[in-house]
């Protein structure tokens, strides 16, 4: 373990697709823009895990006007310990002014409390009988129905009122309003509206498209699984290679790790061969469920912060842009088929 040595920078994918925005985040988008005059509040949920990553500029772009309530979700998969959490914790809402910000995990019933005193307080200073109408907006899969599902178990003690899968996609159309908070003599409570995630139309590097897509934001088909497994081993091996000490020694050479894994998980091929896909998929999928180590992928520094806002400025979040960056792409790689056949 002492003389190991992990890689410090990931090799650079600049293959790699930009973008996963597909035709059912357009027209939700454009949904939930009509829907803004029934709405009272935003409630935006981002990955804790990759909190500058999972911030898409398409919702305040479009969904402009309205006070926002920012909800880091999964905060018990990304916790390195509440002295540093509470480090980075406060430089993001800094960041965020003047949004209100809180930082969440579903399973925990004080951590949703948090959340429904926040829409009990906007509600009981809107000061209005018809109570509050709010929607819940984010990436694919960073929580949004979870959440949903939590603060109506919390607030009303009544069960499942969305899906919610591993895989993202699950929510593709506008749910009903569900009750969060149950009214009184001054009001008719708080409802909630569930929405489909959005994904950027385009994401301005290729190691935030890896970041997205470990934490489940992408369906698994889009990236390789071993190029994403690939990704994992690097971050295991920065936060510490202990993480999986069970299934190999340390390494930074992913078909060694994987066939490692194979051999200890019995994920074997016929003749005994690793099939190193299957080893990569769960293996991921550990990660993603806080069994292999709960760290951040995204860095919450000052400096990151500021790149953060640069890269917001320069995307602009224009689908203009995103057309044009995908169509680049796709030249540039047929090019590189006409000089490899070549």
């Amino acid at each position: 373990m002492a003389s190991f040595l992990p890689r410090r920078v990931f090799p650079s994918l600049d293959s790699l697709p930009r973008s996963y925005f597909l035709g059912h985040h357009r027209a939700g988008l454009n949904r939930m823009k009509t829907m803004l005059t029934y709405i009272d509040l935003i409630i935006e949920c981002r990955d804790y895990r990759v909190p500058l990553t999972s911030r898409n500029p398409l919702f305040e772009e479009n969904l402009a006007g309205r006070e926002r309530l920012i909800v880091y979700t999964k905060q018990d998969l990304g916790s390195e310990g509440r002295h540093q959490d509470k480090i980075r914790e406060r430089a993001i809402q800094e960041w965020q002014q003047p949004s209100s910000v809180l930082f969440s995990d579903h399973k925990d019933k004080s951590s949703v409390r948090k959340v429904l005193n926040f829409a009990r307080d906007h509600t009981t200073a809107k000061d209005s009988l018809m109570g509050s109408r709010m929607m819940i907006v984010g990436m694919p899969n960073v929580g949004k129905s979870s959440l949903l599902n939590a603060l109506r178990q919390v607030g009303v003690h009544k069960g499942k009122a969305a899906q919610t899968g591993a895989q993202p996609g699950v929510t593709r159309k506008i749910g009903t309003t569900v009750k969060i908070i149950e009214g009184d003599e001054s009001n008719e409570g708080v409802y909630l509206m569930d929405t489909p995630g959005v994904f950027v139309p385009y994401v301005p590097n290729a190691e935030s498209m890896l970041k997205l897509a470990l934490c489940g934001s992408v369906k698994d088909t889009i990236i390789a699984p071993t190029t994403l497994a690939d990704y994992l081993l690097y971050q295991m091996n920065m936060y510490d290679p202990k993480v999986y000490a069970e299934y190999s020694s340390p390494t930074n050479d992913i078909m060694e790790f994987l066939s490692a894994v194979a051999q200890k998980t019995g994920r074997l091929q016929k003749g005994g061969t690793a099939d190193v896909d299957a080893s990569a998929l769960w293996m991921i999928q550990r990660w993603r469920n806080g069994l292999l180590g709960r760290f951040m992928l995204d860095h919450v520094t000052e400096s990151d912060l500021e790149r953060e806002r640069r890269d917001s400025e320069s995307l602009g979040s224009s689908l203009n842009h995103a057309r044009r960056a995908d169509k680049d792409m796709r030249r540039e790689r047929s090019k590189q088929r006409f000089l490899n056949a070549g």
